[in-house]
């Protein structure tokens, strides 16, 4: 089977997704916020090391490969499992300070597993390949579950009044990615001719996020506030 060879541009493209992953860490060390933001770094990380080993499998088995398509979407679906625990863990810090941390997180691994058993009877007439569409169909359902997620969460935000500029950056960053995300499946979805481009522009959403936190860790203080009436503005 012949290997499939990505684009300059392609690989430009993963390149400074890359770069901007590493960044994030080395950023969220300077600023000394590993420990306060870890599953975030935890994401990033795992992101990073996936790449590494796509391109592995991608170079050494081709691109129509049975071992590459297995790992891709694996792989996507452990990200999107990760990236789901990242905005949980944001949901922790903006409620805090109202000592609901527990019912955060209970209600995370309730919706989680609601997610996962939604998936499974969406997918159980399989009758091959059961596994991997149930992998697949979980990250899609995951990624709606994350984007209203982080309405919510924003509409948490405006009412607590939260002024923390390092979490209302990061907050507002994932909430930009999953309604990327979602315009981009739902053009797939409604415009079928176009939806060759739109698959090629998940590459370069990909690389929103490491920058979005690179930006947050890098710029924005650790201790700094927002003034209310800048808080109103970023809701607009």
């Amino acid at each position: 089977m012949g290997s499939y060879v990505p684009g300059p541009l392609q690989i430009f493209v993963s390149c400074v997704c890359f770069v901007f992953e590493v960044v994030v860490v080395v950023c969220a060390f300077r600023a000394k916020v590993l420990r306060r933001y870890l599953p975030l770094i935890l994401y990033v990380t795992a992101s990073a090391v996936i790449d590494i080993l796509r391109y592995r499998i991608l170079y050494s088995c081709g691109f129509t490969s049975q071992e590459y398509i297995y790992f891709y979407y694996y792989s996507d679906a452990l990200l999107t499992v990760v990236l789901y625990l990242a905005l949980i863990s944001l949901f922790v810090h903006v409620f805090k300070e109202l000592n609901a941390e527990k019912y955060v997180i209970f209600g995370a691994c309730l919706l989680l597993a609601g997610t996962a058993l939604f998936s499974y009877l969406v997918i159980q007439q399989s009758s091959s390949m059961l596994v991997t569409h149930f992998v697949v169909e979980l990250s899609q359902n995951l990624y709606f579950v994350g984007l209203v997620l982080t309405y919510v969460l924003w509409g948490a935000i405006l009412k607590l009044r939260e002024t923390r500029a390092q979490l209302v950056q990061l907050v507002l960053s994932l909430g930009i990615y999953f309604s990327l995300l979602a315009a981009n499946y739902a053009i797939r979805n409604l415009y079928p001719p176009v939806s060759s481009i739109a698959i090629d522009l998940l590459q370069f959403l990909g690389c929103f996020l490491p920058i979005a936190w690179s930006y947050a860790f890098y710029r924005v203080p650790k201790d700094a506030r927002l003034e209310p009436a800048t808080l109103a503005v970023h809701a607009r």
